[in-house]
């Protein structure tokens, strides 16, 4: 079966459940998938019941797909995303997006628990750019020319009219909302001290393990894209040492303000 044929399989089959056009679609990263139980009259649906769809293994990731409406919109949102260190290819880690794509979304947002390089404990930052230091691109391998060109530009991956917006929105809302370029490694292991400070001498602001093929994959797909990171802890080296349980607490904690913002820049764009 083709890359197409299983999009193709996948749309036919959330159509049967009741999913029906959709106008963003929203990842939600480690701790923020609590926003999906804001939708009104969802349409919830295991990721294990979807076929051609991957599984989320991680602590903080509830593994469903939850359609519905959220402040006026028709959302698609990913209660969790799949990772390249869990062991997906890319094609997977990023196929939710294609799908996106098909059900006619225009834009989607990009939600992580990310490690701040200039950011500390707490803070939302408005990704505006990215480095992928990955290693990898889901682009590699056939063209799916239906989506995008074999070489997409990615001058303007997150999208300067969303960004504006996010801006107004957090000012309005007094929400104090950083921005900045997030690094995307693939983990599991969190950076080296080293390489924070390589991170920052290049012009990191965040790192983290996700979002990076996704938003190649959105580009590709003439989506438009508004990233947003919760900054979680200081990166390595800057401070004592990094778990998981930390980014899951500190998400804990600034979540409310994460869902006052998400929801008001929905309204908007």
């Amino acid at each position: 079966m083709t890359m197409m044929d299983k999009i193709k399989e996948t749309v036919v089959f959330l159509q049967e459940q009741g999913v029906e056009n959709v106008d963003f679609g929203l990842i939600l990263g480690s701790g923020l998938g609590e926003l999906a139980d804001e939708i009104s009259n969802p349409v919830m649906i295991d990721y294990a019941d979807i076929p051609n769809w991957g599984k989320s293994t991680v602590a903080g990731h509830a593994g469903k797909l939850v359609y519905g409406t959220l402040s006026g919109k028709k959302v698609l949102a990913l209660q969790g995303r799949f990772h390249f260190y869990e062991g997906n290819p890319l094609d997977v880690v990023t196929f939710p997006v294609r799908v996106m794509a098909e059900l006619d979304a225009t834009g989607v947002v990009v939600t992580n628990a990310a490690g701040g390089v200039t950011h500390g404990p707490g803070t939302l930052m408005l990704i505006n750019d990215h480095i992928n230091f990955t290693g990898q691109n889901p682009l590699i391998g056939e063209n799916l020319d239906a989506y995008g060109p074999r070489f997409p530009d990615m001058s303007s991956a997150y999208d300067k009219g969303y960004q504006a917006t996010a801006k107004i929105v957090a000012d309005r809302a007094g929400i104090d909302l950083q921005e900045g370029v997030y690094m995307g490694f693939t983990g599991p292991t969190y950076e080296t001290p080293a390489e924070i400070r390589f991170a920052e001498t290049i012009g990191a602001d965040a790192v983290g393990m996700s979002t990076v093929p996704e938003v190649i994959i959105a580009v590709h797909s003439g989506l438009r894209v508004l990233g947003i990171s919760a900054i979680t802890n200081h990166a390595a080296g800057k401070q004592a040492e990094l778990n998981h349980e930390e980014v899951v607490e500190v998400t804990t904690r600034i979540k409310g303000t994460f869902k006052t913002l998400i929801k008001q820049i929905l309204e908007e764009i």
